[in-house]
């Protein structure tokens, strides 16, 4: 198995198992037995619940240790047993999670201690945190792969529990507050004063996690975590009850369905949550569902990897760049290339824009970007598109490809057909989410993300399958990607740039630039790695389009001066004018750091595209 660092920095959304003590409950054993004892009196059925998780999909599993601490133990006279409490924990998890047949890891669970603490109590701040600490070291002594910090309502309880782990180890963190239906702890702390004091006292371990769980169910999680996300560059974590618990016939019961918290996990991961699971009242059919819908909305990358040395005897040498299309050759000849982004019809009358692409092939513009369902709109076919593009009018197409809508075989087609077809410029994308659009219920597939299917483009241009099979002539790809120079976790986003280059990248298109001195700063970061960078120029049309750009496009970034101009536009012809004339600036700007520039058609009017290329001239 891949460490936990590992197994954490791939750019996936990983699923936490759900409730413990509901399913010891839902096996009869009453709530007045110490549930972390049967770890000693009952370690199969421990197993058994661990198992049933694993095979619901999820991929980190919690020790039963949430009353493992010794002050909780002693409720129950078990203090004295508190070493073999624990242990015993981590073995059962261990050999759970070593049963599996995915890659499980074993999360140490530590819960506040159950008593005030000064001024507040009678128990200090040192006791506590060597009553943390103890616990910890006996999960670490165990072996857990990281630590779970769970359902923390006092901040300077959360604080010492961070501050007893860190003293015996430099292992994930993932430190979880519990709110109330108010959306604040019980002492009235909000997520916009408790998510920043956490991320200070995680301190520079970029691994660790904030989240939340518990208390109440995914609607109030989720718009905490919404406000969450944005007082905190790191990941977030996010583990709801199964709604509040009533009472039916002297048992508690938690009565929010496995659909309806699939439902919220889209949502919760469309907000931004990286780590997803479920607390009281969750069972293995919540976390099954939650994984199914995990895997629609978080790409995976590992089905398709570089070519290895054994697959090099069947490989062959692929097309030299400058051969495989015009636009290929003058990237490879190291010449500045143009191109527009258009809007692909949304019904199946081209016409319109036919008329617009041949202006592009009149003022000499390179290419037609071809966007893929863009903000997952449904409109025609990029493919379909990009064909009609290159056969009717004669300019070369920049087909985008997103990995949302098609498994690997359907990609696999497409690919084929394209490259029978002719069509060799492609950018490669991971895709927006269907949540975004039109159609949010819509099944998004992701079999891989951007980096898989550059692999696998890279592949086909050495003539052969994922599977290192010949495939005859090799196509002939000029393979892009997209990169965000703005991107909030920039330490992130280069390290997918470089697998991506790994991968086989040609060039790549950035997000649209409205601050030079982040780009600049961006290519400095790459040049150890460096192809070809297109900065994406977009026009702006009005003040309210720079505020969506600003505040709800992810990494992108409207400087004020830049927002005060369109503000001060008088009407939306001066705005529009304005918009144009700052994308001129743009791309005067960056010109000498760059290899090319791709400019978006505001309102997909075409004229307005060409007026920004005038600042070639």
């Amino acid at each position: 198995m891949r460490s936990f660092r590992e197994f954490i920095e791939e750019d996936r959304v990983r699923i936490f198992d759900g409730a413990m003590g509901t399913m010891i409950y839902n096996k009869g054993i009453f709530i007045n037995t110490s549930y972390d004892e049967l770890n000693l009196t009952s370690p199969d059925l421990i197993a058994d619940i661990h198992r049933a998780y694993i095979k619901a999909g999820a991929e980190i599993i919690e020790t039963n240790t949430y009353g493992a601490s010794r002050l909780k133990l002693a409720h129950h006279g078990l203090d004295e047993k508190l070493r073999d409490v624990n242990l015993a924990a981590v073995r059962i998890a261990k050999r759970a999670a070593g049963e599996a047949k995915h890659d499980v890891y074993v999360a140490g669970a530590i819960s506040p201690l159950g008593v005030r603490l000064e001024p507040y109590g009678p128990t200090s701040m040192e006791e506590a945190r060597e009553m943390f600490r103890e616990q910890a070291a006996l999960l670490l002594e165990g072996g857990v792969d990281c630590f779970m910090l769970e359902t923390f309502h006092d901040l300077a309880e959360m604080q010492q529990a961070i501050l007893a782990v860190r003293e015996i180890s430099d292992g994930v963190i993932f430190a979880q507050m519990t709110i109330n239906d108010q959306g604040a702890t019980a002492y009235g702390t909000p997520p916009e004063v408790f998510t920043p004091q956490l991320d200070k006292w995680l301190g520079d371990a970029g691994a660790d996690v904030i989240g939340l769980n518990c208390s109440v169910g995914p609607q109030v999680i989720l718009e905490a975590i919404e406000k969450m996300q944005t007082h905190t560059g790191r990941r977030l974590s996010a583990q709801p009850n199964a709604g509040f618990p009533r009472d039916v016939g002297g048992r508690q019961i938690y009565l929010a369905s496995p659909e309806y918290l699939a439902r919220y996990a889209k949502w919760l991961i469309n907000a931004g949550v990286k780590f997803i699971g479920g607390c009281c009242g969750t069972t293995p059919e919540h976390i099954k569902l939650m994984a199914d819908a995990v895997r629609a909305l978080s790409p995976g990358r590992s089905k398709v990897a570089t070519i290895t040395v054994e697959e090099k005897s069947a490989a062959v040498e692929p097309v030299p760049l400058a051969e495989r299309s015009r636009f290929g050759a003058k990237l490879a000849a190291g010449k500045f290339v143009t191109s527009v982004e258009i809007v692909p019809p949304r019904g199946c009358d081209a016409s319109k824009m036919i008329e617009g692409v041949r202006l592009l092939r009149e003022a000499g513009v390179d290419a037609v970007n071809v966007p893929d369902g863009p903000r997952a709109q449904s409109r025609m076919g990029a493919l379909a598109v990009s064909l009609i593009i290159e056969q009717q009018v004669g300019i070369e197409a920049v087909t985008h490809y997103a990995c949302r809508d098609r498994n690997l075989l359907g990609m696999y087609s497409d690919l084929l057909g394209a490259a029978a077809l002719g069509l060799s410029n492609f950018l490669l994308v991971t895709g927006d989410p269907p949540k975004m659009g039109t159609y949010p219920d819509a099944t998004a597939v992701f079999d891989i993300d951007a980096i898989g299917l550059t692999n696998l483009v890279n592949r086909l241009n050495h003539g052969i399958d994922s599977g290192g099979n010949p495939i005859g002539p090799p196509t002939r790809f000029v393979i892009g990607v997209g990169v965000n120079p703005g991107a909030i976790d920039l330490e992130h986003e280069l390290k997918r740039f470089e697998w991506k280059v790994e991968a086989g990248a040609e060039y790549a298109i950035t997000q649209p630039v409205f601050d030079v001195a982040q780009l600049k700063y961006f290519l400095k970061r790459i040049e150890h790695c460096r192809i070809p960078i297109v900065p994406g120029i977009w026009p702006l049309t009005s003040y309210r389009n720079a505020e969506f750009l600003n505040n709800e496009v992810p990494g992108v970034n409207v400087p004020d001066e830049i927002m005060e101009r369109m503000r001060r536009a008088p009407d939306s012809t001066a705005a529009l004018a304005e918009g144009v004339l700052i994308a001129r600036e743009m791309l005067q700007e960056v010109m000498p750091y760059v290899q090319g520039v791709q400019v978006s058609a505001p309102f997909g009017k075409i004229p307005h595209a060409l007026e920004v290329f005038e600042a070639l001239n």
